[in-house]
């Protein structure tokens, strides 16, 4: 019988953890794995993990001798929605190489390339850089009459555009010069602190519970929580820094005392590797997952049916607005520029738990401890 090799899955930078996957009838070298103190069986990735040390490197040496391979684990990109021509594709592969030299960040990307696809496929028979104003024009007005797209998606489908025209083509603005929506001005929807208490209790799943909890209690958008490291939860200073977030700035935002202890307890159960929480591949978690996550629990609260996950974003700040805290310090924890200065470093503060009444603590206090994030003493090792 042929032995598959053992994978081991090479660690991201300042990973904690390793990923190992052993063939089914390795029983004794399995067997010699589960010694390890902190191993973990991931059940939906089929996977082991061992925290990352080099004890436990020369261990894996002597356990496998020599019989495993090191990979990466890749994770499956999503297919454009049309094929395109040979034009179409060379001038999105421009595009994207252009994006990447830029340092646009992932989700910009996406978005860009999302929208010239459809953009490249409408005008396929036509060569791109012929296209007049005017079909530009009339292109963008018939998506959005079409499919009633909203003011936000037509000036990122008109700004990748111009990505193309401008940074790619190097063509001259006044080529092409579109017509912007008006913006509305509407006021943020907001959840009642009791609607966000009956959000955070209604699930049991550990996992959840930290997903939502962590989103309302820093102020967090989707794509900011989905980037979260386990080493961005600074315990010691009281703050989570959240990495590259919109705008590609660094910032610091508060660190609920109720919210850590929630932390460790997840940490322990789950033993995540690198991100703080890790889709059933051991990537990021997806945005669709937080979207889902947060639909079944706003159902089951039956909370203002209107919310989405970044409504927990918008009500964090109301609410420590309410409970007075300075509108500056949540306006720099949100990552929001002043529209009264042109001051650049404003991003960084140093937010100290311990003089920031954090809503989540607050809530936490007026239900007695209700919500089920019980505070039990905890090793601060297993979470930073």
């Amino acid at each position: 019988m042929v032995i598959t090799d053992v994978v081991i899955y090479k660690p991201e930078k300042q990973a904690t953890r390793v990923k190992i996957h052993i063939p089914y009838e390795m029983t004794d070298e399995r067997t010699l794995l589960k010694t390890i103190p902190g191993k973990h069986y991931h059940k939906n990735q089929k996977l082991w993990s061992i925290p990352n040390t080099k004890e436990n490197a020369v261990r894996i040496k002597n356990i496998f001798q020599g019989r495993y391979k090191i990979e990466t684990l890749w994770h499956v990109a999503h297919k454009p929605q049309f094929t395109l021509n040979e034009q179409g594709k060379q001038a999105l592969c421009d595009v994207e190489q252009k994006l990447i030299l830029k340092a646009y960040s992932p989700n910009t990307i996406k978005m860009y390339k999302s929208e010239l696809t459809n953009f490249f496929k409408y005008f396929e028979n036509q060569n791109y850089k012929d296209l007049t104003k005017d079909l530009i024009e009339a292109y963008v007005y018939h998506i959005a009459s079409k499919y009633r797209i909203g003011e936000s998606k037509q000036n990122g489908m008109i700004n990748a555009i111009k990505f193309y025209y401008e940074q790619v083509l190097g063509l001259p603005r006044e080529y092409y010069n579109i017509q912007r929506p008006k913006q509305r001005h509407s006021l943020p929807n907001v959840l009642s602190t009791d609607e966000v208490l009956k959000i955070l209790n209604s699930t049991e799943n550990i996992k959840h519970k930290a997903i939502l909890t962590t989103i309302y209690s820093a102020g967090l958008r989707v794509s900011e929580l989905l980037n979260l490291r386990i080493s961005d939860i600074r315990s010691d200073g009281g703050y989570i820094f959240v990495k590259g977030a919109k705008g590609k700035k660094d910032r610091h935002t508060t660190l609920s005392e109720s919210l850590l202890v929630l932390l460790r307890e997840y940490y322990k159960k789950e033993k995540p590797s690198y991100w703080l929480f890790e889709g059933s591949d051991g990537g990021k978690y997806t945005a669709s997952s937080i979207q889902k996550i947060f639909r079944q629990a706003q159902q089951a609260a039956g909370a203002n049916p209107w919310a989405t996950p970044h409504t927990l974003r918008h009500s964090f700040a109301t609410h420590a607005l309410e409970y007075g805290e300075n509108l500056r310090n949540i306006q720099v924890m949100l990552g929001h520029e002043s529209s009264k200065t042109t001051e650049v470093y404003t991003h960084v503060i140093a937010v100290n738990n311990k003089k920031m009444r954090n809503p989540l603590d607050i809530l936490m206090n007026k239900i007695n401890l209700e919500t089920g994030l019980k505070k039990t003493v905890v090793n601060k090792t297993d979470i930073y």
